[in-house]
């Protein structure tokens, strides 16, 4: 799922990047000037575009990382010696006292 998902979105962005390098392109072979070209409609939508999927390709990295330090934490534990995980769990076990109890005559 991950990989696919993050191969789309690598996509889509090259997709809209081409598309906004062609407006502008278009744009400025017309004459426009850099203020109007930054309040047309298409440009703004095209860059937003971009700039959300820049959100979820760092959204997916930081899962993708999560979910390696999970599975290397993970891996160090299986790993690990039992008497080590033990050493820190060992129960006290409580001595009772003995008790003597005396008989009355």
């Amino acid at each position: 799922m991950g990989s696919n998902q993050k191969q789309t979105q690598i996509a889509q962005k090259e997709s809209f990047e081409r598309k906004l390098k062609n407006r502008l392109a278009l744009l400025a072979a017309e004459g426009i000037d850099a203020r109007k070209i930054d309040k047309d409609s298409l440009v703004k939508k095209l860059r937003a575009n971009v700039e959300a999927i820049n959100t979820r390709m760092k959204a997916i990295e930081a899962i993708e990382k999560k979910n390696e330090e999970l599975a290397k934490m993970k891996l160090e534990k299986a790993n690990a010696p039992r008497k080590e995980l033990e050493g820190g769990k060992e129960k006290k076990q409580k001595e009772a006292p003995v008790e003597v109890k005396e008989k009355k005559k």
